[in-house]
């Protein structure tokens, strides 16, 4: 497949999108570039495409060069067209998502955020800096969108709507450019490793001068490559932070990069006194993994994201006023129109069935395995599915304003949120910078006076002692080493706060169907009334096998018998014919006979036309090892509570199976929010839940696991997923939060020890720069090594 004509993206297998510009049909490669096509085409824009230079790369530029090509571009966001697209008016106020390129750490996110809150109509601005995804909020008459892109851009960003497809699109270009600059790097720091070994050993015992030019020019031919590729991105955010005037961690580490290449290439030629080809290799490499990691973590929640902008139907059937049918895209239905939704379709708005019945499915937005029954008058909510019959629908609720766009919005808010050490590191990473370079200063300014042949290289070794190796690797390689070990476990962390929060945890709230549950129907006993020829779960098997209702999936038997004159009875039961003898399976009022349900449960009754024959009780199965994760954690010193949408008396029956003292049954989506605002914020609270009505409550608990059954939109958000639905692994990971913090701990004192006693010595001229890189490289090593203890999970 070829690249999008708009964007310039390449076109994912299967994606045939087309617009017409310039007068043929051209390829795009989502539905998002094809609307803004068609908005230039239609209101005289494309000339857009006739004279840009380029598609795929946007050149870095300030606000005063901006090249005609983008300037045309960006003022298309102020068409009302596009804006209507990729935004939503709210109080008169527009908000939408942009997704930036090329932030690398959390200084980047508060620089954007302060300088787009200056911006006057400018009413909010966050940047959620996991998914590098822009919340903003303004006023289009005050300040066009066109200008708010056009100040990021001057910032040395990158910035464009958001939508799924763009963005999974622009991490997986990410992604791969992070794969080939740390494979370079790696490779560099092996065979410069090679080389420069000879040459420390030089050091002591001697070395002959065309064997150290070689040595030296060869480590020299190697990490030229590494240093112009894969450390680029550090010397561009390090440019950008210049022309800002705003100090993050990548300009220290520039400085140490390029000063360590540029000295030792000054050294190469003039025979100086040291190289260091290594140091430079290792440094770029081991902050490449950083990197990756970091990339590799949004293109996993991106790929998520995706696969929930498929969630809702793009089409449906329309009832027009003369009673024919017509199928049309659901953006072209308005509110008051009424849609016919067939047997197994998904229900596209919020409304009320006008005719018909049937069975509605609605665990998508209830987490609840049991189908509801549905007739006239009763409404329905989009993204549910219809089981049984066609019903029409008459639109009450579309897009934005329906119920799943609430949830989403709420989950939105919650997820723009950040925590307190985000806070604080965007506070601290300019002054620590700030201090790093004002030493290195000082220390040049008085060795210049005191000896200025040797103040170059001084003030190199305070740079490379000083630089962040070993402090900024403890605490990502331990949680590296301990989130790659839960992995292999079936236990997967999607946020960087989990391990550090988690080890404060006091409580932790199950949701029960799907999570303390299987969420699937059973037949807990039968109870057979009345002699038959025929096994009652023969026959029962036999007619539920012609229903698509998720009832029908508890009965099974080897042997199933043929059926005839069967019908569906929607929210009642079945009917049909085994062997010439009529038989009803379904409640209780619909088989007659006067039936009684023997207590308390879900009963299923299967009779003939004069007997009733048996009674079937329906249950959703407990989870295996759910007893001994409850325990564990309760030895843990945990205090387990049970929050569940379900109003029946399963909910107490599962409580006391499983000995969990505290328990609510019939609590809404808003009920759970309720009830976690009201817990004590210092015991962080911990959620479990599976289903779309537990997204918001998982979004904004301090830590939220979701099984790995659950709803792509709960695993998409949730803090933890238990890919292999093993409850018991809970403990595992909170012990192993615990353990993970000592290694931070132990991590951060050694740096902190390391770097503290080397800076003095560096500054005194004691120590030359090759023994204080072979010191930030062993201190590094440490760290990481340290770090691979966390590579076992504690029992």
């Amino acid at each position: 497949m070829g690249d999008c004509y708009h964007c310039g993206q390449p076109i994912e297998k299967g994606v045939e999108l087309t617009a017409l510009v310039l007068g043929e049909q051209r390829d795009m490669c989502c539905i998002g570039c094809q609307a803004v096509a068609n908005a230039i085409v239609q209101h005289g824009g494309e000339s857009f495409y006739q004279f840009r230079s380029d598609t795929n790369q946007t050149p870095d530029f300030t606000l005063d060069t901006l090249p005609q090509t983008v300037k045309q571009e960006l003022t298309l966001f102020d068409n009302p067209d596009v804006l209507a697209d990729i935004s939503s008016q709210i109080n008169g106020a527009y908000e939408t998502i942009l997704i930036i390129e090329g932030i690398t750490c959390a200084a980047c996110a508060w620089l954007i955020e302060k300088q787009l809150a200056d911006f006057e109509g400018v009413k909010s601005v966050r940047l959620n800096l996991t998914e590098h995804k822009l919340y903003l909020q303004w006023q289009q008459d005050t300040t066009p969108l066109s200008h708010v892109i056009s100040r990021i851009y001057s910032l040395g960003f990158k910035a464009q709507p958001y939508t799924p497809d763009a963005a999974s699109q622009q991490l997986q270009k990410e992604q791969k450019q992070s794969i080939q600059r740390l494979v370079l790097a790696a490779l560099g720091t092996m065979q410069a490793m090679m080389f420069a070994v000879p040459l420390y050993v030089g050091e002591w015992s001697g070395i002959l001068l065309q064997y150290e030019t070689y040595f030296r020019f060869a480590g020299l031919i190697i990490t030229t490559p590494v240093v112009l590729y894969s450390a680029k991105p550090f010397f561009k955010a390090f440019w950008r932070d210049i022309k800002s005037k705003h100090l993050t961690m990548d300009v220290p580490v520039s400085i140490a990069i390029g000063g360590a290449y540029l000295a030792s290439v000054y050294s190469t030629f003039t025979h100086g006194q040291e190289v260091y080809y290594d140091s430079v290799c290792m440094f770029t490499f081991f902050l490449l993994v950083g990197r990756y990691l970091e990339t590799r973590t949004r293109l996993r929640n991106g790929e998520a994201g995706n696969q929930l902008h498929n969630l809702m139907p793009r089409a449906t059937l329309k009832i027009l006023e003369n009673g024919d049918e017509a199928l049309l895209p659901v953006t072209q239905i308005a509110i008051g129109d009424v849609i016919r939704v067939v047997s197994g379709g998904t229900i596209p708005a919020d409304g009320v069935i006008v005719s018909g019945k049937s069975s509605v499915d609605e665990s998508i937005i209830t987490g609840e395995f049991i189908p509801v029954n549905k007739a006239t008058n009763d409404g329905v909510i989009a993204g549910s599915l219809n089981v049984d019959n066609p019903i029409d629908v008459k639109v009450h609720a579309l897009g934005k304003d329906t119920q799943i766009s609430t949830i989403m919005a709420l989950l939105d808010r919650a997820t723009q949120d950040k925590p307190k050490i985000a806070q604080l590191a965007d506070q601290l990473a300019q002054y620590f910078v700030a201090g790093v370079l004002l030493t290195s200063a000082i220390v040049f300014t008085s060795w210049y006076f005191i000896d200025s042949d040797r103040a170059f290289w001084i003030t190199l070794s305070v740079l490379v002692a000083t630089c962040p190796c070993a402090l900024s690797l403890a605490t990502p390689t331990a949680l590296t080493a301990a989130t790659a070990a839960l992995r292999r476990n079936g236990v997967l962390i999607t946020r960087g706060h989990v391990l550090e929060t988690l080890r404060k945890s006091r409580r932790i709230l199950f949701d029960k169907t799907g999570t303390l549950t299987l969420g699937q129907l059973t037949i807990e006993k039968n109870i057979e009334l009345n002699h038959c020829q025929i096994n009652p779960l023969q026959i029962a098997a036999s007619l539920e096998r012609h229903s698509q209702h998720p009832i029908a999936s508890a009965f099974q038997h080897d042997q199933i018998l043929p059926a005839s004159d069967v019908m569906n009875h929607p929210g009642e039961g079945i009917s049909g014919i085994i062997e010439q003898i009529p038989y009803k399976i379904g409640t209780a009022q619909f088989v007659g006979l006067d039936a009684t349900p023997p207590n308390d449960g879900h009963w299923v009754a299967l009779a003939n036309d004069t007997h009733l024959l048996a009674w079937f009780l329906l249950s959703d199965e407990i989870r295996p090892h759910a007893y001994e994760a409850i325990q564990e954690l309760k030895q843990l010193s945990l205090e387990c509570e049970l929050l569940s949408g379900d109003q029946s008396r399963h909910v107490q029956d599962i409580a006391h199976q499983l000995k969990i003292d505290r328990f609510q049954s019939g609590v809404s989506p808003q009920g759970k929010l309720a009830y976690l605002a009201k817990q004590d914020p210092s015991d962080v609270t911990i959620m479990i839940g599976d289903g779309i009505n537990d997204v918001p409550v998982l979004a904004q608990a301090p830590i939220s696991i979701a099984i790995g059954s659950a709803s792509d939109l709960a695993k998409t958000h949730a803090d933890v997923i238990l890919v292999n639905n093993q409850l018991k692994r809970i403990s595992q990971l909170i012990k192993q939060a615990h353990k993970t913090q000592r290694i931070i701990k132990q991590n951060l004192l050694w740096a902190l020890l390391y770097n503290s006693s080397i800076l003095p010595l560096a500054a005194l001229g004691i120590i030359p720069p090759y023994i204080a890189a072979i010191g930030m490289s062993t201190s590094s090593l440490v760290v990481v090594f340290n770090a691979l203890r966390l590579n076992t999970l504690p029992k």
